[in-house]
């Protein structure tokens, strides 16, 4: 089965934009409460994943920066710890597993890497049960 038929589209899930504020981006982390969120860039690329821890530690290791000025801080001078892995929509359920172990959500992209959606873990996880119990 393809990845496509699991897919929340672009238009059905929250990201951000690599030029908006880190205030911007926590704010939009807390109203959704989210951990964390995809990221693209001004074509609709993917690229990367912001997560709360991101946001503490770009405030720890910066002297001076506090919740009063984060809104002078672009979102693309944080640091992303960890990069969530992306599949490109032809990929297969069955690719989708080992992912889904080390990810709350997997981001899709088409062959350009365009921002198409992101498929969530648990629907990972029906999935299989589904095929388990069947």
């Amino acid at each position: 089965m393809k990845v496509s038929s699991f897919l929340l589209s672009k238009e059905q899930v929250s990201y951000l934009a690599s030029t908006i504020s880190m205030l911007e981006a926590a704010e939009h982390l807390e109203r959704h409460l989210y951990t964390a969120i995809p990221i693209i860039d001004d074509h609709g690329k993917y690229i990367g994943t912001l997560s709360e821890g991101d946001l503490l530690w770009k405030m720890k290791r910066t002297p001076g920066l506090t919740f009063a000025n984060m809104d002078q801080v672009p979102l693309s001078e944080v640091e992303q710890r960890f990069q969530l892995e992306s599949v490109q929509i032809d990929a297969k359920m069955e690719d989708m597993l080992s992912l889904a172990a080390d990810q709350n959500f997997i981001p899709v992209v088409d062959k350009d890497g365009l921002f198409l959606g992101i498929i969530r873990r648990k629907d990972i996880i029906e999935y299989y049960n589904e095929s388990i119990m069947d």
